[in-house]
């Protein structure tokens, strides 16, 4: 057995950022588990620009971005295991692992980081009917297979979802040679960031078909057509909505789930709105010293917010292996009128030695409006926004003297 103070589970942005951050917070021993063959993550199949505009004051492609943070985790003496894959971990912090090299290895620290990421949904999620034929895949799979490995998956293309892989998949379709007939999104507004939507759509002249979605598949062995059909505001299709589009390629980009396989396994309390792990101030969930991060914790918008989130969980992993995590009575954090979620979902007010930023995102589009934060029901600050959509994550900070003998911390839209 090996014993380390910090261990993350997971190298790519949130990972290196964690383990960065606990290493310069006085932990010894730090370690990465990564079951790729190297660190970076979904970063190093991300090669359009945007990245580290928050960050590095630069705009920089995935790679660009994680080449920083693997150079500055390869400057100091943490221990990295690629290739190695995570089976179990235990409340007393021991991780079950197995790679080519070391085999079967039992490791334990006093402070484990999850930040193995998320997942996207597949068209088992979806239900959607007609046949099974090849040509249909998740956005990022597709983007996997271009920018990685090289491959030209189709010539024809529908997306359906107007996430962000999604939309960048679009114009990256578009710049291989293909044709994209149209971009179909279920709800009245994208999910995907407002310049993604722009850049990838617009520049392109690249319809978005908002209250749509795919009804029908056709084709035996290969894709060979789509049905898309309008809906209500219930989501059902419209009669007599239906059109056809010849295409060979389907890609979904319908959403993306916390890969909370470890996190159940191990009883850690989930959050039904986030789908990932409920945690406190310090990101640690509700199992003692042991800590959630990135889009594990919450799906972002931007890796520069993972790589703040993450700093953040790797220094107060390392406060807590030496132990110096002060552990008290939270408050819950409410989500008001409009509100989807908010995160953390509770906080400590000892732990709290600066302001503390708070995530959240909004059910629907909002033009005009103020963001009310309450604590106990007493208005401690309000924001005007001319902007928020459900695709674009908000935050917020709050003073901790604010906490102070606080019961509840609560946050709501209201007409501006």
């Amino acid at each position: 057995m090996t014993d380390y103070d910090v261990m993350c589970i997971g190298g790519g942005p949130a990972g290196l950022a964690a383990a960065l951050a606990a290493k310069e917070n006085g932990a010894e021993r730090v370690c990465i588990l990564e079951r790729d063959k190297e660190l970076g993550g979904i970063l190093q199949q991300c090669i359009h620009n945007g990245f580290g505009l928050h960050t590095f004051n630069a705009d920089l492609t995935g790679p660009e971005y994680a080449q920083r943070f693997i150079e500055q985790v390869e400057a100091t003496d943490i221990e990295i295991k690629t290739d190695t894959m995570v089976l179990e971990i235990t409340k007393d912090k021991e991780v079950f692992a197995l790679s080519p090299e070391d085999g079967y290895q039992k490791l334990k620290a006093k402070a484990i980081i999850l930040s193995m990421g998320c997942r996207e949904r597949t068209r088992g999620a979806l239900a959607i009917p007609g046949t099974r034929p090849a040509g249909i895949m998740t956005a990022g799979t597709a983007q996997r297979m271009i920018n990685i490995d090289g491959y030209m998956i189709g010539k024809r293309v529908v997306i359906l979802g107007s996430g962000d892989i999604g939309l960048i998949m679009a114009r990256r379709m578009t710049l291989e040679g293909a044709k994209v007939l149209a971009v179909a999104e279920i709800m009245p507004y994208s999910s995907g960031l407002t310049r993604n939507i722009v850049q990838c759509l617009d520049d392109y002249r690249i319809p978005l078909k908002l209250q749509h979605t795919v009804t029908n598949i056709f084709g035996k062995d290969r894709l060979e057509a789509v049905e898309i059909s309008e809906v209500d505001d219930k989501f059902n299709p419209i009669p007599g909505s239906e059109k056809r589009y010849e295409c060979d390629t389907l890609l979904l980009s319908v959403g993306l789930l916390p890969e909370i396989e470890l996190p159940y396994a191990l009883g850690i309390e989930l959050d039904k709105r986030t789908r990932g792990p409920k945690v406190n101030e310090a990101m640690e969930t509700n199992v003692s010293g042991i800590f959630a991060c990135g889009n594990v914790a919450h799906v972002h918008d931007l890796v520069d917010y993972v790589s703040k989130e993450s700093k953040k969980a790797g220094f107060f992993a390392a406060e807590y292996a030496k132990g110096l995590i002060k552990t008290e009575k939270a408050v819950p954090t409410e989500s008001g009128v409009g509100i989807s979620y908010i995160v953390p979902q509770e906080i400590r007010q000892s732990n709290c030695k600066k302001d503390l930023e708070i995530y959240f995102r909004v059910k629907r589009v909002y033009n005009g409006v103020k963001v009310i934060l309450k604590i106990d029901n007493k208005i401690i600050k309000e924001h005007k926004k001319r902007h928020m959509a459900p695709g674009e994550m908000q935050s917020i900070k709050i003073r901790p003297e604010d906490l102070l003998n606080a019961g509840s911390l609560s946050i709501e839209v209201q007409n501006g």
